[in-house]
């Protein structure tokens, strides 16, 4: 084993038994790194040294810094960090903000000085920011400034938050320090397989996963997905709506382009009314968002020039093949389909242009090998549904967590996708193997929404499926049995949706609300939610 550079051992010491392990090996490619790493030495150092430094790194709709701005600024941060804050290698640092230049500066500076990143949705409530930090033993968080109040509800919830230190305007504590701290900073001594990530993600069961990458899966997604499928280069400049916080967006938006030398527009706010005129303003030419964004901005495609773009990535959820089409035929652009993983960090399945069939997610990227399984991992025949198992350079490792048995098996990693492969390799896919429901993009966890329901006077009991919807793929139903004396309404309907908006990040309440005299269950009294997505479908 590679002698690790982390101090606090945290990590390490949670990392899934040997057994359990992912094989972690690219399959048809040569990836070299050295045993000692840092990520962010190859994502931003490399272009000050070589000279690149007056490149515009990050545009946002009020400034601009290049890479040699940039660095300083991730520099300073880690100054910060380790002679302000006593940061130790290993530590694990909480990152909550929209997408914002500074924010994307902090993450890298994390990483540089040897600590961990815990990314989080600007929109969790303070419950939902307590799990992570109690499960990931997180003391030190970086925070918007104006983004404070939740996350001081979640330090009185979970006290092993010890420090919350704002940033993101001139006198927050972060940019105040930054002032007297030094532009000169040497990346920390890690290996290239100590932590520098954890990516939690909700569980159908239980509490949410922290998924753990290693540096050199950092660079390992960029030298698959980034180089042989994007085939980014210097002269792109790339824009999309996926937040940090989900790898999703933090490989679109901050790692690809940096690993090329590119340049990355953020948006606080990236609606699709918000996303046409942005690449109208800055003429991106690589796109990231999801399908329902797709389909929503088809009818206002005359109102903007998007002539820069020239590659168009799907990804969060189902890319249905009437999006891909009538996006075809309004643009002249292939939709690049693709599917990918908090697990896996990122997109594994996913063809290059000239390489895309419509309604395919497509196939393996380089690096990675995919197999359609049955439930004793024997390969099942071409055209036949199964289970989707996958591996390559990066694979999943939960903090700390029995459900590992249950993701990999035999040093595969098992998605919860159910998919077909054709004959010639493609992958498609056709439903998740799982209770979580994927929704314009979001995935969510309808036990998770269940709870918080069920703890409403007027539920006595109830179950939250997705549903099929035309414009976001899947909307969050639930149904419910009332309480005693109640009845059900769209008044009530609407009491429900508001308190789950209250108690949870809004994007998780069930914009369809059906009243049930019971729900169906087993013998033995185990919610049935498959019998009610059937139920559903029969009308």
């Amino acid at each position: 084993m590679i002698r690790s550079g982390h101090v606090d051992t945290f990590t390490r010491d949670a990392l899934p038994p040997a057994a359990l392990m992912p094989r972690l090996e690219p399959v048809g490619l040569r990836l070299d790194y050295p045993e000692r790493l840092n990520c962010v030495s190859w994502l931003l150092d490399y272009w000050i040294e070589h000279g690149a430094g007056d490149r515009p790194a990050f545009y946002s709709p009020s400034e601009t810094w290049t890479y040699r701005e940039l660095f300083e600024r991730v520099n300073r941060i880690a100054d910060v960090l380790v002679r302000g804050l006593g940061l130790k290698p290993g530590n694990r640092v909480l990152l909550r903000a929209p997408n914002t230049p500074m924010l994307a500066a902090c993450y890298l500076a994390v990483m540089k000085a040897g600590g961990v990143t815990v990314a989080t949705m600007p929109m969790l409530r303070a419950r939902e920011l307590a799990a992570p930090i109690a499960k990931a033993k997180i003391a030190l968080a970086l925070c918007d400034h104006r983004l404070t109040a939740d996350l001081e509800e979640a330090k009185a919830i979970e006290p092993t938050l010890q420090r919350i230190v704002t940033f993101g305007s001139p006198d927050a504590e972060m940019e105040r320090a930054m002032a007297s701290a030094s532009p000169v900073f040497t990346a920390a001594d890690t290996a290239n397989d100590d932590v520098c990530l954890i990516g939690f993600t909700s569980g159908t069961t239980g509490g949410p996963k922290g998924t753990m990458h290693y540096h050199r899966d950092v660079l390992a997604i960029a030298d698959t997905y980034g180089r042989h499928v994007l085939k980014a280069t210097a002269g792109d400049r790339f824009i999309g709506s996926p937040p940090l916080a989900f790898t999703f967006g933090l490989g679109g938006l901050v790692i690809f382009p940096m690993a090329a030398g590119a340049s990355t527009v953020l948006l606080e706010r990236a609606t699709p009314d918000d996303l046409l005129p942005a690449i109208a303003r800055f003429g991106p030419s690589v796109l990231f968002t999801a399908p329902t964004a797709y389909r929503a901005m088809i009818a206002k495609l005359g109102e903007h020039d998007i002539s820069s773009l020239r590659c168009c990535v799907s990804a969060g959820e189902a890319l249905p093949k009437a999006t891909f089409t009538a996006w075809k035929e309004a643009t002249g652009l292939y939709l690049m389909d693709g599917i990918g993983a908090t697990e896996m960090l990122h997109i594994f399945i996913g063809s290059p242009q000239g390489e895309i069939r419509a309604g395919a997610t497509g196939r393996a990227v380089p690096g990675y090998e995919a197999r359609v399984v049955d439930a004793d991992m024997n390969d099942v025949p071409r055209g036949t549904a199964g289970s989707l198992a996958v591996r390559g350079p990066t694979g999943c490792r939960y903090l700390a967590d029995e459900r590992q048995a249950k993701y990999v098996r035999d040093g595969w990693n098992l998605t919860g996708d159910t998919y077909i492969q054709d004959a010639d390799g493609y992958f498609w896919y056709q439903a998740r193997s799982d209770d979580m429901i994927v929704t314009a993009g979001y995935n969510v966890s309808g036990p998770e929404v269940e709870q918080v329901l069920a703890g409403h006077a007027a539920v006595a009991e109830c179950a939250v499926i997705g549903t099929p919807d035309e414009e976001r793929g899947m909307v969050i139903t639930a149904f419910v049995v009332p309480a005693a004396g109640r009845t059900g309404s769209p008044d009530l309907a609407k009491e429900l949706q508001d308190h789950v908006k209250q108690s949870i990040a809004p994007y998780k309440y069930p914009r369809r609300v059906e009243f049930v005299a019971q729900l169906p269950k087993t013998p033995t009294g185990k919610l049935q939610r498959a019998a009610l997505r059937a139920q559903f479908a029969k009308g």
